[in-house]
C-alpha cells in the first residue's frame, strides 16, 4: 500500500463507534483462500461487488482447484481469490497480495509465497491443527517456526466464533460453520471500510428461500465486522477513495458474461435470432448459462450430447437464417475442426468462442493459458481460412463479441473469438455503453433468382459474389424458387454444382482466401501507443494488454521508454502492423503458450522478434514482464 494519509472516520464517530482514525490509501491487494467449499469465490466476488458500489477500479484474479471434489485441507483443494482495488486506474490483479485471509494451513501453505514482505496475514486458527498440518505437509505449526516472520499475523478463530454468534438461530451446526467465509467477509469490510449495505442486500436475496440460513449468513457478517470494531488486534482500519470515473452508468462485469452480452446484442443490431449450440465446458460453460437466461431477446440455447453435435446443430442455424454461436475451449475447438471446415467450403457465417484454458488434451481446466492460437489459424483440414480475433480485457469481451459477429455476416463466414479463462472468470467495472453507438450489422437474405440456368431460365446460384467482400448470397432454405444444394464437396463457382475439375477447386481455394485477405481493409488500424522515444516495440494480443500496460509504467519510472502495438485482429491483421513494427529495433512478444505470435510475425513480416513465454496457468505479473524486456533490451545492447 502506498501515498497513505490519516484521514477521520466522520461516519462512525458521528455514531459514537469511532475506535480507530482511517488511514487512506490508494491501492490495496486482498486474496481470500481456503478449501474449495469454503466459499472464497463468493466471499471475493461480494468484496468485489461491495468496492465497485464504492467506486473503485478493480480486477480480480479467481483461482479455482481443478478437482471438482478434492480432499478437504490438502493443496490441490485450495480455491483462492484476488482482488485488486484502487482510486485511480489499474490494469492487472496486482503483482504481489498486501493481504492474505488463509482459511486452513493448506491455504497459508499455497498462498504465503505471493504475499509481499510486510504484508498482512488473517488466519482461521480453528483450522489450524495437526490433522490439517499434515494433510498439506507442514511438519511444525508455521505460527510457531518463524515462517510468519516479516509478516503481520492476525489470528482470529473464525469458525468458532461464527458458531457462538448464530447460536440463538435455528440452524444446523454444519450450516452455522458453514458461514464464516461472511465472518471473514465482515470483517474485511470493515477493515477496508466497505459500505455494506450492499452485502446485506444481496443475502436477502439470494437466500430468502431458506430464511434459517439467510438469517445465519446475514448475522456472521455483521459479527465479522463488529469483530474488527470493537477487538484492539487491529491498529489500522484503512480506506479507497472512489476512482475519477467519467459519468455514466456502470456495472462490474467478467469476461463470460460480457461475451455473452455482445452476442446478444450482435442479435439485436443484426435483427436476427441467435442460436447458441454448446456442451459445457470449462471454462466457457458460464456463457452458455447466461444466454440461457434471456429467452425474451429472442434467444435459443441447446446443451448439444457432446462438442461435434453442438457444432453441427449451429451451423444448421446458420444455414436457417440464425446468427449463430458455439462456445467451447481448446479440446472443443479440436473436436468441431471439421464442422468449421464445412462451414468455410459452405461459407456460412458462424462464430465460434474459444474460451482457452491450459493444455494439451484436458491440461489444467481450471488454469488460464493463451495456447489455441495456431490450433485457431491452422487447425483444419485443407487450405480452410477464417478470420480469427481476440478479446484483451473482460468487458472488451462485449465489443469483440460484435465484431466477430459482424465479420462473419459481412463476409459470410465462420469466425473465431479467442478469450481466456483469465479474461472469463475476471472482473473489472464497464461503462455501459451508449446502443446507438454500437454499429449497424443487419444484412439482406437474398430473395430474387440472380442467375440464368444453362437453358437460359432465371435461376439462383449460391456462389455468386458480391463483388467488394466476395461473399456469396445468404437465402433461407424454403425461399420459392431459391432452392438449392450446399455441402462439404467443392462446388463450382458460381452455380454451386458438385466439381472435381482441378482448376475449379484451385479457383475457389483462392477465392476463399482472398475472402479473407480482403478484410483487412475493413478492419481498424491495430492499437497503437508510445511513452516516449523508444527503441522497443512490445506487441501483445489477447489478455496480457493489462500487465504490458503496467509493465509499461515500471519502465517508464525507471526511465524506460517504450511502445505497445496489441492485436486484436489476428487473421488478417491490421494494415498498420507491417509499418509499425518495422520501426523498432526491438520487438519484443509476451505471450501465455511458448511463443505463437512470434513465429507468425516472424514469418510474415521478416522481423527479429523476441517471445516472453509464461507456462503457469496464471497472468503475467507487472514486474515479472518489465523485467523480461530490460532483460531483452540490455541483451540487444550488448550485442550492438
Amino acid at each position: 500500500m502506498t501515498d497513505t494519509a490519516d484521514v477521520t472516520d466522520q461516519e462512525d464517530l458521528a455514531n459514537g463507534t469511532g475506535r480507530l482514525e482511517t488511514t487512506a490509501v490508494n491501492q490495496v491487494v486482498i486474496r481470500f483462500a481456503g478449501d474449495s467449499g469454503d466459499g472464497m469465490q463468493l466471499t471475493g466476488d461480494r468484496f468485489t461487488s461491495a468496492s465497485a458500489m464504492a467506486g473503485n477500479d478493480l480486477a480480480t484474479l479467481p483461482e479455482f482447484p481443478a478437482e471438482i471434489r478434492a480432499p478437504q485441507g490438502t493443496l490441490a483443494g485450495v480455491s483462492a481469490f484476488q482482488v485488486h482495488i484502487s482510486d485511480h486506474e489499474i490494469y492487472t490483479p496486482g503483482d504481489q497480495p498486501d493481504v492474505l485471509i488463509a482459511m486452513n494451513p493448506a491455504a497459508l501453505m499455497s498462498e504465503l509465497g505471493r504475499v509481499r514482505s510486510g504484508g498482512t496475514l488473517i488466519l482461521n486458527t480453528d483450522a489450524f491443527d495437526q490433522r490439517n498440518f499434515d494433510k498439506c505437509g507442514y511438519e511444525v505449526d508455521p505460527r510457531t517456526d518463524g515462517t510468519l516472520d516479516g509478516f503481520i499475523v492476525h489470528e482470529v478463530p473464525m469458525t468458532k466464533l461464527t458458531v457462538v454468534a448464530t447460536s440463538e438461530i435455528d440452524v444446523k451446526k454444519r450450516d452455522a460453520e458453514r458461514a464464516k467465509n461472511f465472518f471473514a467477509l465482515g470483517l474485511i469490510c470493515w477493515m477496508y471500510s466497505r459500505p455494506t449495505a450492499p452485502t446485506l442486500d444481496w443475502i436477502e436475496a439470494k437466500f430468502s428461500a431458506n430464511e434459517a440460513v439467510l438469517e445465519a449468513n446475514t448475522v456472521a457478517f455483521k459479527a465479522g465486522h463488529a469483530f474488527g470494531e470493537t477487538t484492539e488486534m487491529f491498529a489500522d482500519r484503512y480506506e479507497v477513495a472512489a476512482a475519477p470515473y467519467e459519468a455514466g452508468t456502470y456495472t462490474n462485469i467478467t469476461g463470460n458474461t460480457a461475451t455473452s452480452w455482445g452476442m446478444i446484442a450482435a442479435g439485436q443490431l443484426a435483427k436476427l435470432p441467435v442460436f447458441l449450440g454448446s456442451y459445457p465446458i470449462t471454462p466457457a460453460s458460464d456463457i452458455l448459462h447466461e444466454l440461457s437466461r434471456h429467452k425474451n431477446f429472442g434467444v435459443r440455447t441447446f446443451q448439444a450430447e457432446d462438442e461435434i453435435a453442438a457444432a453441427g446443430a449451429a451451423l444448421g442455424a446458420a444455414f436457417g437464417g440464425h446468427l449463430a454461436f458455439t462456445t467451447t475451449s481448446g479440446p472443443g475447438v479440436a473436436l468441431k475442426g471439421e464442422t468449421i471446415g464445412l462451414a468455410t467450403s459452405i461459407e456460412l457465417p458462424l462464430v465460434i468462442i474459444d474460451v482457452q484454458r491450459g493444455g494439451p488434451s484436458t491440461g489444467l481446466p481450471t488454469k488460464t493459458e493463451a495456447s489455441d492460437l495456431m490450433l485457431a489459424l491452422y487447425g483444419r483440414h485443407g487450405e480452410s481460412p477464417i478470420p480469427v480475433v481476440a478479446a484483451h480485457s473482460p468487458s472488451n469481451c462485449f465489443y469483440m463479441a460484435i465484431e466477430a459477429c459482424r465479420i462473419a455476416l459481412k463476409y459470410r463466414t465462420p469466425v473465431i473469438l479467442l478469450t481466456d479463462g483469465y479474461l472469463a472468470n475476471g472482473a473489472e467495472p464497464w461503462k455501459l455503453p451508449d446502443v446507438d453507438s454500437l454499429p449497424d450489422i443487419s444484412v439482406s437474405f437474398t430473395t430474387e433468382l440472380n442467375a440464368q440456368g444453362p437453358d437460359g431460365s432465371p435461376a439462383f446460384h449460391p456462389y455468386l459474389r458480391d463483388e467488394e467482400t466476395l461473399a456469396r448470397p445468404w437465402a433461407i432454405p424454403g425461399t420459392a424458387g431459391l432452392e438449392h444444394r450446399i455441402g462439404g464437396l467443392e462446388k463450382a463457382d458460381g452455380s454451386g454444382d458438385v466439381s472435381y475439375d482441378p482448376g475449379n477447386h484451385s479457383h475457389m481455394t483462392d477465392l476463399r482466401q482472398a475472402k479473407i485477405d480482403g478484410i483487412a481493409k475493413d478492419i481498424p488500424a491495430a492499437e497503437f501507443s508510445s511513452n516516449g522515444e523508444a527503441d522497443t516495440l512490445i506487441v501483445g494480443w489477447g489478455s496480457t494488454h493489462g500487465s504490458i500496460t503496467a509493465a509499461r509504467e515500471l519502465l517508464k519510472n525507471e526511465g524506460v521508454s517504450t511502445a505497445h502495438l496489441h492485436l486484436t485482429h489476428l487473421a488478417p491483421m491490421a494494415t498498420n502492423v507491417a509499418e509499425v513494427i518495422g520501426n523498432y529495433a526491438n520487438v519484443v512478444v509476451p505471450e501465455l503458450n511458448k511463443g505463437q505470435l512470434v513465429k507468425v510475425l516472424r514469418a510474415q513480416y521478416l522481423v527479429d522478434a523476441k517471445g516472453v513465454s509464461k507456462m503457469e496457468g496464471l497472468p503475467f505479473t507487472g514486474r515479472e514482464l518489465a523485467a523480461a524486456v530490460q532483460e531483452i533490451r540490455n541483451n540487444q545492447e550488448a550485442l550492438s
